[in-house]
């Protein structure tokens, strides 16, 4: 089965809605421009990207052949990012975030592609209880994390553990054996390619670069405000 092009165009509106909000992030936490991230809509906007990328995730693993080495390849990706954020900020990097989680849903969905729908379903559920309950518990392990136990002093800059999270990712491949497997797409015929689905194709290099080349503009931006203010 090859590329479903509404899948593509559906990941780039979420690449549109992850690079605005990591913009709005940026803006407070390295500039301290009074722009809230952590509530009200931000906050909603950011989150509704990444349940986006989880989602299509869920139903995208059903259409690659190597989806183990992908699982894989994104870890790594994510182990990558740890690296890179711990060298800038010991007290705050990215110890979970969600190329972590994307990896080991990759890998996991092994035991969980063959399943029925309603079996799927259930174990959705069950994730994003169990994501729940996590949440309002805190442990003294430090490194129960991935699942969504945390300590009181847990701090990583993008955290997406297991739970509930998961059971974002079971939707989506309910998702796919509902009606993709079935033949069925959500728009008739073929869509017309556009700026959304170039970006949808090449999402996971947007997400790794898209950061760099903001922080850059930002920090130039600011520097060439210090100069017109005499700043230098």
């Amino acid at each position: 089965m090859g590329r479903i092009d509404e899948i593509d165009f559906l990941r780039g509106l979420a690449v549109i809605l992850m690079v605005i909000f990591h913009i709005i992030f940026d803006l407070n936490y390295y500039l301290g421009i009074p722009v809230s991230y952590s509530k009200g809509f931000w906050y909603y906007e950011g989150k509704l990207s990444a349940l986006m990328f989880i989602f299509l995730a869920g139903i995208s693993v059903n259409f690659s052949k190597n989806y183990l080495r992908r699982g894989l390849k994104i870890f790594s990706l994510g182990i990558l990012i740890t690296l890179v954020t711990h060298a800038i900020d010991p007290d705050m990097y990215v110890k979970f975030g969600i190329l972590h989680f994307m990896g080991v849903s990759y890998l996991l969905s092994s035991f969980f592609k063959n399943r029925n729908v309603p079996l799927l379903l259930l174990l959705s559920i069950a994730s994003i209880i169990i994501g729940i309950v996590f949440d309002g518990i805190r442990v003294e392990n430090n490194y129960l994390f991935p699942l969504g136990l945390i300590t009181d002093d847990f701090a990583s800059l993008d955290y997406y553990p297991v739970f509930p999270y998961f059971g974002v990712f079971l939707l989506g491949t309910a998702f796919f054996k509902t009606f993709y497997a079935k033949g069925k797409r959500l728009t008739a015929g073929h869509n017309k390619k556009n700026f959304f689905h170039l970006l949808g194709k090449n999402s996971l290099l947007i997400y790794l670069l898209h950061q760099p080349v903001i922080l850059g503009l930002l920090f130039i931006y600011k520097f060439l405000i210090q100069i017109t203010q005499g700043g230098f």
